[in-house]
Parts: C-alpha cells; sequence; structure tokens
C-alpha cells in the first residue's frame, strides 16, 4: 500500500475504519485540555468506561449481600471466574480448562516453573533470550539455586549475533541443540519486551521437545497483541499479566496456560490450596486435595472478585471487537507508523528501527534507538502531550493500541518527532 506523510491522509484513513469508535470507550489521559495521545499500552492499557459499572456491580452486591454474595446478585462470585475464562480461549490460543485467572505474572511464572522445571544431576539448564525481562532473570536464577544449582552454568542465555540487535530462530535452535543433552526448560518471551520482536513459539517449542526439555513463554507484551495458538503448537505453559494490552487496571490478576496433556498429571509438583481443590469438594472442608483436570487445579486463594471484574469489563470490549478484527488494525497502524518514522528518517538518519519490519515478527510496539541526545528527545514529549516510554541507554518505544489509536495520532506523533529531531 502507498501511504501518505500528510494529516488529511491519516484522517481519510481513520474514516474508514470500522474499529474507530472503541476508541470512545476508553478513558484517555487529557493535557492542557486535550486529549493526550497515549502510545503505552505495552506498559499499561487505558482504562475501559465499562470498568466501573462492572467493578460497582460487585461493590453493591457485597453491601446487598455480604457473604452471600457468592451465590446471590447479578453476577454470583463462586463461577464469577468461569465468565473469564471463554472470553480468553481466542485471545490466547486455548481451550477453556488449560486456562486460569489467578495470581500476579512472576508468582504465576514460579508456580509453574515448579512443575515444569524439574532439574536432575544431568539435565538441569535454562536456555533464555539475553537481556529477558528482568523480573524473569529473577525468577530463573532464584529457582536455579533453590534447586541448588549455580545460575552462571544452569541459565543458558542466547544472545543476537554480532552486529545485530535481533536473536534468530535459528540462534535459539542451534543453542537448543548445543544443549540437548543437558537443558530441562527452554523459557522465552512471546515478545522481547526491548526490542518488540515476536519470537516463533512454535519452532522455539518443537526445538525444546526433540532436545527433551519442556517450553514454556512469558506472554506479557504478547497477550492481546498478536495471534497466538498455544493448544496448537504444543506449548507446555505460559504466564502472562492482563494490565497491558488487556486492559484490565494496574495490579491487574495474572493469567495462566497449561496444555491439557498435562492436566491430569498428578506427578506434577505444585503448591496446592482450596480453590484449586475440585470445585465439588472445595466446600466440603476434607483434607485432601483432589486433583481437577482443568488449569484452575494451579490456584490456591479465593479470587479477588473485584479485580475479575475489571478484567472481565476489559474482555468484554475484545469480544464486542472481535479479536482478529484488532489483530488487522493493529498490523495497519505499525506499518503507517513504520512509513511515517521512516519518512521523517530522512535524508540523514537520525535515528534506527530496532523492531523487524516483516509483520509476522511484530506486534504493534516499534522501538527505535536515537542516535544524538536520545533523553532530551524524548523528555520533550510529553510536554507536547505524547505518552511514549523510554529504556536505556537511547531506546524509544511507542505501540498504538487498535482499540484507542489511531492513524491520526501516528502522523502528529511522527511530524512532532521530526521537529524535535532537527532541533535537537
Amino acid at each position: 500500500m502507498q501511504h501518505e506523510f500528510s494529516q488529511l491522509y491519516a484522517q481519510a484513513l481513520d474514516k474508514q475504519d470500522t474499529l474507530g469508535h472503541f476508541r470512545e470507550q476508553f478513558y484517555a489521559p487529557y493535557l492542557q485540555g486535550k486529549r493526550a495521545i497515549y502510545f503505552l499500552g505495552n506498559s499499561l492499557g487505558l482504562q475501559p468506561k465499562n470498568t466501573q459499572d462492572e467493578v460497582m456491580t460487585i461493590m453493591e452486591d457485597w453491601a446487598n449481600f455480604g457473604v452471600e454474595g457468592f451465590f446471590l446478585g447479578k453476577n454470583p462470585w463462586l463461577n464469577y471466574q468461569q465468565k473469564i475464562t471463554p472470553l480468553l480461549c481466542d485471545i490466547i490460543g486455548a481451550y477453556n480448562e488449560e486456562l486460569v485467572t489467578m495470581n500476579s505474572l512472576t508468582v504465576n511464572l514460579h508456580l509453574l516453573m515448579l512443575a515444569f522445571y524439574p532439574p536432575t544431576a544431568t539435565r538441569y539448564k535454562i536456555i533464555c533470550e539475553a537481556k529477558a525481562f528482568p523480573s524473569d532473570q529473577y525468577a530463573f536464577q532464584s529457582q536455579v539455586k533453590f534447586h541448588g544449582f549455580h545460575p552462571a552454568d544452569a541459565i543458558v542465555e542466547v544472545f543476537p549475533k554480532e552486529g545485530t540487535e535481533l536473536i534468530t530462530t535459528e540462534d535459539i535452535t542451534a543453542v537448543i541443540e548445543e544443549h540437548k543433552d543437558s537443558v530441562a526448560l527452554v523459557l522465552f518471551s512471546g515478545i522481547n519486551y526491548y526490542t518488540g520482536q515476536v519470537f516463533d513459539i512454535k519452532s522455539i517449542t518443537a526445538a525444546a521437545h526433540n532436545a527433551g526439555a519442556y517450553a514454556g513463554f512469558d506472554l506479557a507484551h504478547a497477550a492481546g497483541n498478536i495471534k497466538l495458538q498455544l493448544h496448537d503448537w504444543q506449548v507446555d505453559f505460559a504466564c502472562w499479566c492482563n494490565y497491558k494490552y488487556l486492559n484490565s487496571g494496574p495490579g491487574a490478576m495474572a493469567g495462566a496456560f497449561v496444555h491439557e496433556q498435562h492436566l491430569s498429571n498428578s506427578n506434577l509438583k505444585r503448591l496446592e490450596g482450596w480453590w484449586g481443590n475440585d470445585a465439588a469438594n472445595r466446600f466440603k472442608m476434607g483434607n485432601t486435595f483432589t486433583l481437577t483436570p482443568t488449569a484452575e487445579s494451579w490456584a490456591m486463594s479465593t479470587p479477588p472478585v473485584m479485580l475479575l471484574a475489571a478484567h472481565k469489563a476489559a474482555l468484554d470490549v475484545f469480544a464486542a471487537a472481535g479479536f482478529d478484527n484488532l489483530l488487522q488494525k493493529s498490523k495497519a497502524l505499525s506499518e503507517y507508523l513504520f512509513f511515517a518514522l521512516n519518512y521523517i528518517n530522512q535524508p540523514e538518519e537520525k535515528f534506527k528501527i530496532i523492531t523487524p519490519y516483516n509483520p509476522d515478527e511484530r506486534g504493534c510496539q516499534v522501538s527505535f534507538s536515537v542516535h544524538k541526545n536520545a533523553k532530551a528527545v524524548f523528555d520533550t514529549l510529553l510536554p507536547f502531550g505524547i505518552f511514549a516510554d523510554w529504556r536505556e541507554p537511547n531506546v524509544i518505544r511507542v505501540a498504538p493500541v487498535p482499540l484507542y489509536n489511531s492513524f491520526e495520532e501516528i502522523f502528529i506523533f511522527s511530524e512532532l518527532l521530526q521537529q524535535i529531531l532537527n532541533a535537537a
């Protein structure tokens, strides 16, 4: 498609956008009386306007029924979690029984590593991407030390080839093959938080299985952003947060996936709690845990229903828009962003885009490293109403989200960035 760098052209694209009206279903920051351009869905999604009503319903039932709110009211709390799971199936590419909403991302990562990282004296290594998100690195290191191994020996990082920014699938599979006799777990991000690169989950999973290892993924930057088919790809487990692209609020409950082939395996180590007990026996108050063949058996505590309500409200918006429709718009937005950035980056290169151009290798986030006065360039954006993200030493990340961002916003941002760079 031949694009144009003009505000009128961007406005014309917005007029053709059948999802544009969803933008008005979200609150957005205002600066100096004007709606800001919010490109930070990769850190915290905006609040859907239906969230307050959904949460208030829970609050009113608590006020009116007390503990009987588990059984009475508009949305009894006892089975509230079951309202959420079907809304996630298409987004995650999984069956109902493979999904559970619980805890927070790193807690879920630890719980699932307890099950899927059973190291032995000879098979004990974890293979991961270099510069994984710090909390993941902390989890890997603490799990390795918990089992009596040293991180420098047990954690194998896959680096990009010298002089490149991205880790290829061939880089990953070569390292897996090199350590095939000692690897216990291959654990990657679905999308690298820094570069915005999408990893080939299907191929990585197959390589891990061929080496006799489990395959797990942190989907914090992938869930709600790219097409996932975890069940079909035979992924063993995954976890993600719901406060980024899934717009479920700061500190939102997180999600987890366990492939159905593992759900009845009582030999997998897990920490048991009363909410993970078979629902038919949960209120009999027995002292024997009964495994239920669903991912919910990893849940431990009574779910915080108000957090679930915020999550459900956000997923209702996804359902109304249609996830495949959102993916199509997302690709169109990021394609126009690539065009606009390349347009303003001439004749002299002022920054380098480090996110892959291939739409199959990226989501909506585009990262670029600024060559001169990078932090000053970034700091100039917010006073002009642009919410973007900074990563040391010189990278700016922007994420045009299909539910609430527009083509015109991409043009306005790019034109302003051009002016800032020319003045830098």
